[in-house]
């Protein structure tokens, strides 16, 4: 382990961020790394635990009791290929995962848990500065060719690990650049985008082969695939967004989030307003923002809204507000119902929690305002259920509401009704976690696809879960971890 006391001797650390007042006049990721001594003391603090419960916490079950200790050590890059040997792109993870591994870290039941997300972050950075990061090519080529269909995360960890298994992989992305959510989802504030530049670069260089602006299903038949490919893996996320059921949901000015997002980081990326926004320009300045749904992509709404110099923001959410700290008795290990705040908060924010949105009000064909009401949650027939707070009706400023509500699972239209898959009860694509095989013949499916709307680190585990399904299904054997 690394320092026996050392989490009896030095306090918790995390990373900093830039100023909100300074942060929001740019794009620029605002995270301030940990210097490298500290990043020493803080990996000291891990206690090596009989039992790692960071272990299970993690979807992809990041060995980090081992990588701690050897960042104590000064072993950076031993430190890197135990990181490597989980997780294909821990940059992503150690910029945007919530960490599950710190909620289940046994000394946050003092509430200080090791800072299992910076120590990440920094192997992988430094492992990248030191030029330790190499493509790592096949020693031979198997003869299989492999289609995998979506490029964001549980794609592009299938992709990797298929191709240094030596298989030929191609893969499909409907947009014009590679990434899926993690390039148009994720603001550059949270997640610069030549992070996966870097691991494209990568990838190609070991046989990934990209091809975008195709659209499977639409553009490209999936025959195509089927007929020319030894497996196909379909991995295109959960795109079908939760609608807002109220009247006059359909006039100027009520967005969904994504729309919103999209448009701004193609404009971060360089891409004139033309290609940014074809179907018309999203923002937010001077504008009255109403945020519906209190996520993470409601934050990132928040956060964008800031930028652009809105007049106001405010974020709803149909559920109570949270406790401001779990009860460490009842929940942990396990991820806790706690309030959570974004850094998107800071910037500028009003926030408000069991509001129901009722209708829109709207003047010349363009929402002016929100009609709300409160509700309380209560137990009936142990189900709890929504129920209006008479008196409590009250209105909201609007020119610009953002839907933030989450997502139903992936759209059924085009690739998923061309691939004629079954689907489970709750739409997403039918397969299990063993074989990740779909009700079609050497069809595979990983990822929000398969699972419905997640993490990036468990669209990681399901697509390297996947990738050796399909290696052993094209070998009869793998040597593909999973």
């Amino acid at each position: 382990m690394g320092k026996p006391t050392g989490f009896l001797e030095i306090e918790r650390a995390d990373r900093g961020y830039i100023k909100p007042e300074e942060r929001i006049h740019n794009y620029k990721e605002y995270v301030t790394p940990l210097p490298a001594e500290q990043l020493h003391g803080q990996a000291a603090r891990c206690m090596n635990c009989g039992i790692p419960y960071c272990h299970n916490g993690c979807p992809v079950n990041n060995m980090i009791p081992d990588w701690n200790d050897l960042v104590y050590r000064n072993q950076w890059q031993s430190a890197l290929e135990t990181l490597h040997s989980t997780n294909n792109f821990p940059e992503f993870t150690g910029r945007i995962c919530p960490a599950p591994c710190e909620a289940s870290c046994t000394l946050n039941i003092q509430d200080m848990p090791v800072t299992i997300k910076s120590i990440e972050c920094a192997i992988v950075d430094k492992g990248w500065e030191e030029g330790w990061i190499v493509p790592q090519v096949p020693a031979r080529k198997t003869g299989k060719r492999v289609a995998v269909v979506g490029s964001g995360p549980a794609g592009m960890a299938a992709a990797q690990q298929l191709a240094r298994a030596g298989h030929s992989v191609t893969l499909f992305e409907k947009n014009d650049r590679v990434g899926g959510l993690l390039r148009y989802g994720i603001p550059d504030f949270k997640m610069e985008k030549h992070l996966i530049d870097r691991r494209m670069q990568q990838m190609q260089a070991e046989g990934v082969q990209f091809l975008t602006g195709v659209e499977v299903g639409n553009t490209l038949p999936m025959e195509v695939l089927v007929l020319g490919y030894d497996a196909v893996v379909l991995s295109g996320g959960a795109e079908w967004p939760r609608n807002l059921e109220i009247p006059n949901r359909e006039v100027e000015g009520i967005h969904y989030a994504m729309d919103f997002l999209t448009q701004q980081n193609k404009r971060v990326a360089g891409d004139t307003e033309d290609r940014a926004a074809p179907r018309g320009t999203l923002t937010a300045k001077g504008k009255h923002v109403v945020v519906i749904g209190g996520g993470d992509t409601g934050a990132d709404c928040i956060g964008t809204s800031a930028r652009h110099g809105a007049a106001s923001i405010t974020q709803i959410e149909i559920m109570p507000k949270p406790p401001e700290r779990e009860n460490k008795a009842l929940s942990w290990p396990n991820w806790p119902n706690k309030l959570r705040t974004a850094p998107a908060h800071h910037e500028g924010c009003a926030r408000d929690w069991s509001v129901l949105t009722k209708n829109a009000r709207t003047e010349n064909g363009r929402v002016t305002a929100l009609d709300c009401v409160r509700v309380e949650w209560v137990s009936k027939g142990g189900r709890m259920q929504m129920q209006e707070v008479a008196g409590s009706e009250f209105t909201l400023e609007a020119d610009l509401v953002l839907l933030a509500m989450g997502f139903l699972g992936p759209k059924k239209p085009g690739l998923l009704e061309a691939a004629g898959v079954k689907l489970d009860g709750r739409g997403n694509v039918a397969a299990n976690t063993e074989d990740y095989r779909t009700s079609v013949d050497k069809v595979f499916s990983a990822g929000d696809m398969r699972r419905g709307q997640s993490l990036v680190v468990w669209a990681i585990r399901e697509g390297r879960q996947c990738a050796r399904a399909v290696d052993e299904f094209l070998m009869g054997s793998s040597t593909l971890p999973r």
